[in-house]
């Protein structure tokens, strides 16, 4: 537990970290399509998907939370 970052260097960590925000905007996304979908047709909103902005927002997020201390 020693090694914070299991050997991984800031690109390795920073990747990993994209694709964890890419997940969770891809869940929240799927989320909410399936909760539009159980609406009556014809009262159904457009989702919206996320953007690399969001993408970058959410990273950002993540590393902040775990470079606490």
């Amino acid at each position: 537990m020693g090694d914070k970052n299991n050997g991984k260097n800031g690109y390795e960590i920073r990747e990993s970290l994209l694709g964890m925000a890419v997940g969770i905007l891809s869940e929240r996304d799927s989320r909410l399509r399936e909760n539009e979908y159980l609406k009556p047709e014809g009262t159904r909103n457009p989702i919206e998907g996320y953007d690399v902005e969001e993408v970058l927002k959410t990273a950002e997020k993540l590393y902040e939370f775990v470079s606490r201390k």
